[in-house]
């Protein structure tokens, strides 16, 4: 399927007293590389919440290897497993400058409809741009 790279400098701020980045901050990181893996297709959160959609989190996973540690440049690689439903499905590969996988993980979000409250089907104009991207 669909993958994209995303590229952050670990900031001080995400480093516990020893350098490391603080595990919760992982989670941060998936965002980073799914909402960018949106924009690559041209889709905001900002844009799916004026139509009436929100992603939130339902599943998430990670999967610890090496320390990520202050000032490193990490890459995101964020896959898209399938063809979203209901649900969309991310794996995450972060690896530092030099390529050593750090950290994989995945993440399951459900399309909801803003004003029911309920799960609701990915919009087509979403699932027409990664038909875009899978020919």
């Amino acid at each position: 399927m669909s993958e994209h790279y995303s590229n952050i400098r670990v900031r001080y701020a995400e480093t516990d007293q020893m350098g490391v980045v603080y595990h919760g901050n992982y989670a941060q990181y998936f965002e980073i590389g799914r909402t960018e893996w949106l924009r690559s297709l041209g889709v905001t959160y900002k844009c799916m919440e004026k139509s009436g959609i929100m992603l939130p989190v339902i599943s998430l996973n990670c999967h610890f290897k090496k320390s990520a540690l202050y000032d490193d440049v990490l890459t995101i690689k964020t896959i898209l497993k399938k063809t979203p439903t209901v649900k969309i499905e991310f794996n995450y590969e972060i690896t530092n400058e030099k390529q050593e996988l750090l950290c994989s993980g995945n993440t399951t979000l459900a399309f909801i409809d803003m004003k029911t409250k309920r799960p609701t089907r990915c919009p087509d104009y979403i699932l027409e741009k990664i038909q875009t991207i899978k020919t």
